[in-house]
């Protein structure tokens, strides 16, 4: 069987695609060469705002026009919140954000004897992790290792704990063997991803929470270093950095949820902390962590959110000094508290409001990655071209060197200049 598998939003997305692939390999199945027709086309959906349903839409009509002899098969968030529309797209197999290895199953059955099926289940009634094969596809540089499923914080503006359901962790055993798998195949770096990780742990006997599964995994994982998914910032004390710190695995970068600077803001998006302790997650990492960058993500033109208070998160950002941060303008999702509360912005007020906020980003990192110069920073090889290979520090900074053969390389580089956004330096 010929395949393509199309993936849209979050990086648990992408490892669970990963992993359905792995097990359609382990088949015997293939990827379609771009000049073939494919027997199957699986997209794997995203509805974390309104934009995201419309982007998985668009995808699958446009593969189901290109391949229209295939099974189309969709499942993920949009599927689970939307089935009839996917059936109504062409899907003849429809799961939800659960039983990937069951939409497999389902996909080779259409393929081999023309049998739809539909499988969307009760998100809050999922009690068991799934586990999955990890690891890339192609490639031994970076994998990523799904560690937890659900998200019981409900905020006022996101719809994923109504398709992802409870809290549900990978067991500490089942990770240090997967890591030790992974290691032994040749990795270099592991992402440990999940919808909430910072609430690892809290379903499992004993309640083992992320710094043990920080310190679990890194014993397991050989040479490769560990990269940490989003985390909230309420899980990020003076234990948990110490812990994490004395590994010497964990790479100095954390993405955490910020969503805004302004606390009235905060609070109406259900957050569970303030700017005063988002500060405090960000000093305590700099102590134990020190050079490190910190990114985020920033919500702009939520529901009665005023200019000022606008400009209040624009110096939040600058206050703390982030590396990075990925910036969006609020997309109502019906379903949420948010999408019928008052204030509702205009998409210019919104369109603005990320501008001047990507603006601000953008002094912000280069500012960062111009402190980057004359240091050396750890780098994992990933791509060459034209003689020049391309990687990642540890800091996550895009690096780019001269040498021959370095594709899964961990190596030692002098910063020599930068170059847009590109570190540029040589080989220690």
């Amino acid at each position: 069987m010929r395949y393509i598998i199309a993936t849209l939003g979050c990086k648990v997305n992408q490892y669970e695609t990963q992993g359905m692939e792995r097990l359609l390999q382990s088949h015997g199945h293939r990827a379609a060469l771009p000049c073939e027709q494919a027997d199957a086309v699986i997209v794997n959906t995203c509805a974390v705002t309104a934009e995201s349903g419309r982007k998985s839409r668009q995808t699958i009509r446009r593969l189901h026009e290109e391949h229209p002899d295939a099974v189309l098969a969709v499942c993920g968030c949009y599927a689970q919140l939307e089935p009839d529309e996917a059936a109504e797209i062409g899907a003849a197999v429809i799961f939800g954000a659960a039983d990937r290895a069951k939409t497999v199953e389902a996909v080779e059955k259409a393929v081999a004897e023309g049998a739809q099926r539909r499988d969307i289940d009760k998100p809050f009634e999922r009690r068991v992790f799934e586990a999955l094969p990890a690891g890339a596809v192609d490639g031994r540089t970076r994998a990523m290792l799904k560690v937890q499923d659900g998200c019981v914080n409900f905020c006022s503006y996101c719809i994923i704990p109504y398709t992802r359901g409870r809290l549900r962790s990978l067991p500490l055993d089942e990770a240090r063997a997967e890591t030790a798998r992974l290691a032994s195949e040749g990795y270099r770096e592991l992402v440990l991803t999940g919808i909430e990780i910072a609430s690892y742990g809290v379903d499992l006997p004993g309640r083992p929470g992320l710094a043990d599964l920080i310190e679990t995994v890194a014993e397991a994982a050989g040479e490769m270093r560990l990269r940490l998914g989003s985390l909230e910032p309420t899980v990020i004390t003076e234990d948990f950095c110490r812990r994490s710190a004395a590994t010497g695995k964990v790479c100095r970068h954390f993405h955490l949820s910020l969503q805004s600077g302004c606390d009235k803001t905060l609070k109406a998006m259900n957050r569970k902390y303030d700017c005063v302790r988002f500060l405090e997650a960000a000093e305590l990492l700099r102590r134990d962590f020190p050079g490190c960058a910190l990114t985020a993500d920033l919500i702009v033109g939520f529901p009665g959110e005023t200019e000022n208070e606008h400009a209040e998160t624009l110096a939040f950002l600058r206050r703390v000094g982030f590396a990075d941060v990925h910036v969006f303008p609020y997309s109502r999702r019906p379903g949420t508290p948010a999408d019928t509360m008052p204030g509702q912005c205009s998409r210019a007020v919104k369109t603005r409001r990320a501008q001047e906020a990507q603006q601000t980003v953008k002094e912000l990192r280069r500012a960062f990655l111009q402190e980057s110069v004359g240091l050396t920073l750890p780098v994992l090889f990933e791509t060459e071209e034209n003689g020049f290979w391309r990687g990642h520090s540890d800091t996550y900074a895009l690096v780019c060197a001269q040498g021959d053969h370095l594709r899964g390389q961990l190596r030692q580089l002098r910063v020599e200049g930068l170059e847009g956004d590109l570190l540029k330096g040589s080989l220690v």
